[in-house]
C-alpha cells in the first residue's frame, strides 16, 4: 500500500467502512483523517479484563473503552515529560464522593449525563453489578479488588440511580486509589445480563469479544494478533472529548520492524521499545523518546521454592551470588533503568524498589552450593517470555554463562507470550524463570502483596512465609504515617533478602517513541497508553 492508497482508505473510513489489516500505516496521511497509529509488540487477548488469563495489552482496552468511578491527575516531571500523579484522585464517572467519619463507608454521586455507547444511562445498579462481577469471578481481578478492601458483593449498595455506596470492611489507604486502576470498569449491566447464562452468570464469553462500556472510545474492530481499532465516543463525559477520531493499534512483534516504521514516519507512536532501540532513537533526533522508570517495578530472576533444588535457601543464595548483574544492566538494559543490586545489608529506607544486598561473588556462590551438597552443580531450565524477549533473551544468556562458572548448567526455554500468564502465573509450573511485575498502586506493601504473598498471582515462586503474610496483612491497609509502617516495610525487605525467592536485577524504563507532532502522552502505572489526551498536530 502506498500513500495514495492510504489516503483513499482514509476517505473510506470517513464514510464508515471498516479498516482493513494493513502492513504499514503512513502517519502523515493518517493524521489528516484524524487517525492515530500506535505500534505495540503484543495485542490484547481479550476485550474483558475480568477474564482469566487476560494479558497486559488488554489493560489498554479497559483504560480506553471503559470508565471507572475515578481516575488520577497528571503532573509534569523535571524533564518536561508527563506522568500520572498517584497522590491526586479526580472524577471520571463519579461527580463527587465522600468518606464517612469513621472511614468505613464511601459514597459516590454519579454524573447525571453519563451514558453507555447504546445511549442507556449509567446508573448505580450498573456500578454494583460491575463490582459484584469483579469480586466474584476469581483470579487477578478479585485479588486486585481485595487490595482495596473490596471483597464481597454485600459491600456494594445502590442508594438510588445516581448514588452508590461502598461499605468497607476496614479503613484502608488503598480503597479509593484502587478504584482508579483498570480493573473496576463500569459495564452496561442490562445489556450484559442478556448474554449471561446459568453456566456463565457474568457473561464472560460475550464480553470477551464484545465490550459494553461508556468510555472515550468504542471498539470498531478487533483482529486478534493483528490490530485493534478504536473510534471516538462523542458522548463521553468522563473528561474532555478526545480530538482523535480513530486510533489504530497495530501489533508488530518484530522490534526491528516497529523501529523502522516509527523512524520513517509510518506510525505516530510505538510503546514498550527495547532499551537498545530507545537509546539509539533518542540519539537520532528524528523522533521523541520518553523513558520513564516504572514505579513499584523490578525485572527479576525467580526460583520456584517448591521445586528442587530451589527448595534449599542455600541454592537460592548461591544463584543470587552468581548472577552477573553489571553485564545484564549494560547488555540487556543498555544502561536504561535503575540498578537493584549492591545495596546495604539492612535497607534503612521503607521504599521499593531499592538496591538489595546482592552482588556477584563466585567464591561465595560455590561455597553455598557445596554446603547444599551440590558442589558439582546441577542442571535446570530457565524459562523466558517471548513477549519480553528484548531484555529476557540477553539476560538469560548472560545468566546461563554466569551460573555455568559455579557448575549450574542451564537450558533456556522460550514460552510464547500468549501462554506466559497461564504457565508462569496461574499454574506456577516453571521452576526457574525471568519475570517482571510492576505494582499499580505505588506502595511497597502493595508490591509485596502481589509478589510475595502466599498464592497470589505474581508469586510465580510459590513462596509461602507466614511471617511475610502476617506483615502484609498488617500493613496493606495501614496509613503511611502510622508509626509502625516504616518498620513493617523494613521487615518485609529483610525477610525477602533472607529467603531470596527472587533476585531483583534492575528497575526498567517504559520506553515510548513518538513523532514530533504528537503531544499529550503521559506515563501510567499500568504501562499502557491512555489515548484520551493524546493530540496529533
Amino acid at each position: 500500500m502506498d500513500r495514495r492508497q492510504f489516503l483513499a482508505s482514509g476517505a473510506a473510513l470517513a464514510g464508515g467502512t471498516l479498516l482493513p489489516v494493513l502492513k504499514y500505516l503512513p502517519a502523515e496521511a493518517a493524521a489528516a483523517s484524524g487517525t492515530l497509529v500506535l505500534l505495540t509488540a503484543d495485542g490484547p487477548n481479550s476485550m474483558d479484563i475480568h477474564r482469566a488469563g487476560t494479558n497486559r495489552p488488554a489493560y489498554q482496552v479497559a483504560v480506553n473503552l471503559y470508565d471507572r468511578l475515578v481516575t488520577y491527575g497528571i503532573k509534569t516531571l523535571a524533564d518536561g515529560s508527563l506522568s500520572y500523579d498517584h497522590t491526586v484522585i479526580q472524577p471520571e464517572l463519579a461527580e463527587s464522593w465522600e468518606f464517612s467519619a469513621d472511614g468505613t463507608a464511601l459514597t459516590f454521586i454519579l454524573k447525571p449525563d453519563a451514558t453507555f455507547w447504546d445511549g442507556a444511562p449509567v446508573t448505580a445498579a450498573d456500578v454494583k453489578w460491575s463490582f459484584d462481577r469483579a469480586v466474584s469471578v476469581g483470579g487477578f481481578p478479585t485479588t486486585q479488588m481485595a487490595a482495596g478492601s473490596l471483597e464481597k458483593p454485600e459491600q456494594f449498595v445502590v442508594v438510588d440511580d445516581r448514588t452508590f455506596r461502598i461499605d468497607l470492611l476496614r479503613p484502608s489507604k488503598l480503597s479509593l486509589p484502587d478504584l482508579g486502576v483498570p480493573v473496576p470498569i463500569i459495564i452496561n449491566a442490562a445489556e450484559a445480563k442478556k448474554h449471561a447464562t446459568d453456566a456463565d452468570p457474568w457473561a464472560l464469553e460475550y464480553l470477551h469479544k464484545t465490550p459494553l462500556g461508556s468510555g472515550a472510545f468504542k471498539l470498531e474492530r478487533w483482529d486478534p494478533g493483528q490490530q485493534t481499532v478504536y473510534a471516538r465516543n462523542d458522548a463521553w463525559v468522563g473528561g474532555p472529548v478526545t480530538p482523535l477520531k480513530r486510533v489504530i493499534v497495530r501489533q508488530v512483534p518484530s522490534a526491528a520492524t516497529r523501529r523502522a516504521l516509527i523512524e520513517r514516519g509510518d506510525a505516530h507512536m510505538a510503546i514498550d521499545l527495547p532499551s537498545k532501540d530507545a537509546l539509539e532513537l533518542s540519539r537520532g533526533g528524528k523522533v521523541t523518546v520518553v523513558g520513564s522508570p516504572i514505579e513499584c517495578c523490578a525485572h527479576t530472576l525467580c526460583m520456584n521454592v517448591t521445586s528442587k533444588p530451589f527448595d534449599d535457601v542455600r541454592v537460592r543464595r548461591a544463584v543470587a551470588a552468581a548472577v552477573p548483574y553489571e553485564d545484564i544492566f549494560k547488555l540487556a538494559a543498555y544502561g536504561r533503568g535503575v540498578p537493584l543490586w549492591g545495596g546495604p545489608e539492612a535497607p534503612s529506607e521503607p521504599v521499593w524498589p531499592q538496591p538489595m544486598p546482592f552482588g556477584t561473588d563466585l567464591d561465595k556462590a560455590r561455597g553455598l552450593l557445596a554446603e547444599a551438597g551440590l558442589a558439582d552443580g546441577f542442571e535446570t531450565t530457565l524459562y523466558i517470555n517471548l513477549g519480553l524477549a528484548d531484555w529476557q533473551e540477553p539476560a538469560a544468556l548472560l545468566i546461563q554463562e554466569g551460573l555455568a562458572k559455579i557448575g549450574i548448567r542451564i537450558t533456556v526455554e522460550k514460552v510464547a507470550g500468549a501462554n506466559w500468564r497461564s504457565r508462569a502465573q496461574i499454574e506456577k509450573s516453571l521452576p526457574f524463570l525471568l519475570e517482571n511485575f510492576g505494582g499499580w498502586l505505588n506502595f511497597p506493601d502493595y508490591y509485596f502483596y502481589w509478589v510475595y504473598y502466599t498464592g497470589h498471582l505474581f508469586n510465580t515462586m510459590k513462596y509461602s512465609s507466614p511471617a511475610m503474610d502476617a506483615l502484609v496483612d498488617t500493613t496493606i491497609n495501614m496509613a503511611q504515617d502510622d508509626p509502625s509502617y516504616a518498620d513493617n516495610i523494613r521487615s518485609m525487605l529483610a525477610t525477602a533478602i533472607a529467603d531470596v525467592p527472587l533476585v531483583p536485577l534492575y528497575q526498567p524504563f517504559l520506553e515510548v517513541a513518538m513523532q514530533p507532532n504528537v503531544s499529550g502522552y503521559a506515563y501510567w502505572f499500568h504501562r499502557q497508553i491512555d489515548l484520551r489526551p493524546v493530540v496529533v498536530a
